[in-house]
């Protein structure tokens, strides 16, 4: 009778998952007929407070820049019959305060939140170009992160190296979404102006390739919830390990009480 019932819960989740889940394909509606969608090109980061920037200012004649660029610093060395030599070295970083404000070498306090890298490389460049000719600037954001929780196969922080990230990006560096993961019910929590919102984002539908959330920005996270099977799954293997937990006590106590009945009868 149990191998019954076990058969038919089994069955019962296979069909939960195939009807609640039938839809496993991307972009599967609002497809144009021509295969393209306007997109949205405003993918471009915008420097906030707590960021990590990496600012690195260059010209032909490096003596003149140099003033403009945060020392370097040791990260590693190692000790000789004399000395001790430096192994690896590396820039200091500037970390954006909490009123969005960076000191720079020079020019003390620069408000920079609320701007891109590119922008800031001009802003600073047009700055330093009164001093210095043609300088060069590059400015990185080196803390950009996001959350990838839920129904996917690699659950975790994601790292990301380029300014430009989506989505599908995020999901693919998470190994993809289980097949218990709802496609239709994807949740994006982002900080915008020092309030968290709640952004529900399907990815069957094409249009989501238009939506202000496509690409992403520091540290956002994406949310997969699980299908009915996979809530139905769960709620039955908590049941059934509560049961084996309980049958398991009992056993036991019997055990222990058969053991002292028979040692008294033996006496």
């Amino acid at each position: 009778m149990k191998r019954i019932l076990f058969l038919v819960s089994i069955l019962t989740l296979l069909l939960c998952s195939c009807s609640s889940n039938r839809d496993l394909a991307y972009f599967s509606k609002n497809t144009p007929d021509l295969g393209q969608v306007a997109g949205n090109t405003d993918w471009k980061l915008k420097i906030v407070p707590d960021d990590e920037l990496a600012i690195t200012v260059m010209s032909e004649v490096p003596q003149a820049t140099s003033i403009y660029n945060l020392p370097l610093v040791n990260t590693g060395s190692k000790e000789t019959m004399s000395e001790t030599i430096s192994t690896n070295t590396a820039l200091q970083t500037y970390i954006v305060d909490r009123e969005g404000y960076i000191k720079f070498p020079k020019f003390g306090r620069i408000h920079v939140a609320g701007m891109t890298t590119a922008q800031l490389a001009d802003d600073l460049t047009r700055r330093i170009a009164e001093d210095v000719e043609a300088p060069y600037v590059r400015v990185e954001i080196l803390n950009f992160k996001v959350n990838v929780l839920g129904e996917v196969q690699k659950p975790g922080i994601v790292h990301i190296p380029t300014e430009r990230f989506t989505v599908l990006d995020a999901l693919a560096e998470a190994g993809d979404l289980t097949i218990f993961g709802r496609r239709d019910n994807v949740t994006l929590v982002r900080e915008v102006d020092g309030k968290i919102t709640y952004n529900r984002l399907d990815l069957n539908d094409a249009k989501l390739l238009e939506s202000p959330y496509y690409y992403l920005q520091q540290n956002d996270a994406i949310y997969v919830e699980p299908t009915a099977a996979r809530k139905g799954q769960a709620e039955y293997n908590q049941n059934n390990s509560f049961k084996v937990s309980v049958v398991s006590t009992i056993v036991s106590g019997v055990s222990v009480i058969a053991s002292l009945i028979i040692a008294l009868a033996v006496k």
